[in-house]
């Protein structure tokens, strides 16, 4: 493949192209979305409800909650997020935590924007630290379009849940995790033949199945919208290949995961640092969009 340097002309020419069909057509596509309600930020929950999310995690569920927070404070929403986190944890490996009643994990724990850090912590003290609203589960990322790795983990990780979650209205969501960056070098990229878009449809397919089968209601299509990121903004959503930049990638995610558990999160004045206010408003919309299209990304005709 040709290298371009700055100074290329033909590399010029293609970005001017490529910079004026965005910024031609996203007008169009925010059109589609849909208009910003002018009264900003409509909450799900009245001001005094605090809303308690549990993930059942890894590293993945620590990028989407990453800015969750922040967005719910400065919709004036009071939210507790707690993430049971292990790098690279598969369901596997939180059946047999279940199983050993091992404290292996690192209990993060945001309390309206207070945050702390219990290590060597068991899933079952988690759990029991707080009546949960909502659990999210996921698979590791590399096998997340997978379908025989769910099984038999996750019926009996949902059923433990289900049995000891401490408040008996609990509902249960399932993180459709992203696909890695075209040019990750991930080990479990090969799942995959190290192809995004193959990598991407496994994993909304099998999320979708997964969750039907298991009558798990919500989705949250993390995967989706950072597609869609991607499609409308480039292959510049991750910091390692893999995980989320600290940025962009991470606040799509949040956005996503706030629209999914939290109500409209369009007009949300919150955006992080390198993060343009055109950039969180289109991450905003790009966030309603995966929600209610979860399974297909929108892109630049």
């Amino acid at each position: 493949m040709k290298t371009f340097h700055k100074t290329d002309p033909t590399a010029t020419r293609i970005f001017h192209k490529l910079r004026v069909a965005f910024f031609v057509m996203l007008p169009v596509w925010l059109f589609v979305v849909g208009p910003i309600p002018a009264s900003g930020q409509e909450n799900a929950f009245p001001q005094e409800k605090i809303i308690r999310i549990l993930a059942v995690g890894n590293s993945f569920s620590d990028d989407g909650v990453e800015y969750l927070d922040e967005l719910a404070q400065a919709a004036g929403i009071r939210l507790i997020i707690g993430n049971l986190y292990i790098g690279g944890c598969s369901l596997e490996r939180h059946w047999n935590n279940i199983q050993g009643e091992l404290p292996a994990y690192d209990y993060r724990k945001n309390e309206e924007g207070i945050q702390t850090n219990r290590p060597k912590t068991s899933l079952q003290e988690a759990l029991q630290d707080e009546p949960w609203d909502y659990i999210t589960v996921q698979q590791v990322s590399q096998l997340s379009g997978i379908y025989e790795s769910y099984y038999p983990y996750l019926p009996a990780i949902l059923h433990y849940l289900k049995t000891h979650a401490p408040n008996p209205n609990v509902r249960f969501a399932i993180h459709q995790v992203w696909a890695y960056a075209g040019d990750s070098d991930h080990p479990g990229f090969v799942h995959y033949d190290r192809d995004q878009s193959l990598m991407y449809r496994r994993i909304v397919e099998t999320v979708r199945k997964i969750a039907r089968k298991e009558h798990i209601r919500l989705t949250i299509p993390s995967g989706t919208a950072i597609q869609t990121g991607r499609n409308l903004m480039g292959d510049r959503m991750n910091r390692d290949g893999f995980h989320l930049g600290y940025g962009l990638g991470r606040y799509l995610a949040a956005c996503t995961w706030y629209e999914t558990l939290l109500g409209s999160v369009e007009g949300n004045p919150y955006h992080p640092e390198g993060v343009t206010p055109q950039e969180a408003t289109l991450a905003q919309r790009i966030a309603r969009y995966a929600v209610r299209h979860p399974y297909q990304p929108a892109s630049l005709p």
